[in-house]
């Protein structure tokens, strides 16, 4: 009797890479569209620090408005993300507050109010501790955030910074030049690698439709 039954086919798991995250579309779309937006932030960061630092004798008015754009830019990040989709809504007033803040302290360097380096130091420390709670919170809260593992380091690192800015005492504006110019540095590179570890992400990450 001959076997009318074809060959067997082995059927293709729906998510042939048990080591990369399956990603939902809104999650998949976050992840494509993140890794620019930090990109951009890293690389502002870092010309920021690297600026400060060649330059770290420069008046107290020059460094305070150097500062107050990347709150600024920072602030509107921050805003920004408070209403998107992979937010949950507990954490978007955290979201809006941080973002509302950081975008205040950027204001308030550029106009001139920051009149010793402890009042400097004092306004970007506490928007980076800001920004850094913030990650972290949503980092902790968020499950199946893409490159959660990344944002939990980069909230770590940052509101490390802003509690370094804010307790240490500075002796002199060149000294806290130095010190914000290399943890801007420093943020900035933890950002573009958060930045591509989200693009990879998203690239080898099946959509589950």
């Amino acid at each position: 009797m001959t076997s009318t039954s074809g060959p067997r086919t082995t059927p293709q798991p729906d998510h042939p890479r048990p080591d990369v995250p399956l990603l939902g579309p809104g999650l998949g779309a976050l992840a494509d569209a993140a890794w620019q937006v930090l990109v951009a932030a890293g690389v502002v960061s870092v010309l920021l620090g690297i600026v400060v630092l060649v330059w770290p004798h420069a008046t107290l008015a020059v460094i305070g408005i150097l500062f107050g754009i990347f709150l600024v830019i920072n602030g509107i990040f921050q805003l920004a993300g408070a209403f998107g989709s992979h937010v949950p809504g507990s954490m978007r007033a955290l979201h809006f507050v941080s973002g509302a803040l950081s975008l205040l302290l950027g204001l308030i360097c550029f106009r001139g109010a920051a009149e010793s380096i402890l009042l400097l130091a004092l306004w970007i420390g506490f928007g980076w501790l800001l920004q850094g709670v913030m990650l972290t919170a949503v980092a902790l809260s968020t499950e199946g955030l893409p490159a959660r593992g990344w944002q939990l380091f980069l909230g770590v690192v940052t509101a490390l910074a802003g509690i370094v800015l804010i307790v240490s005492p500075f002796s002199s504006l060149t000294v806290l030049a130095v010190v914000a110019g290399i943890m801007l540095v420093v943020l900035g590179l933890t950002e573009i690698v958060h930045a591509f570890q989200l693009r990879n992400l998203a690239k080898s990450s099946p959509v589950h439709r």
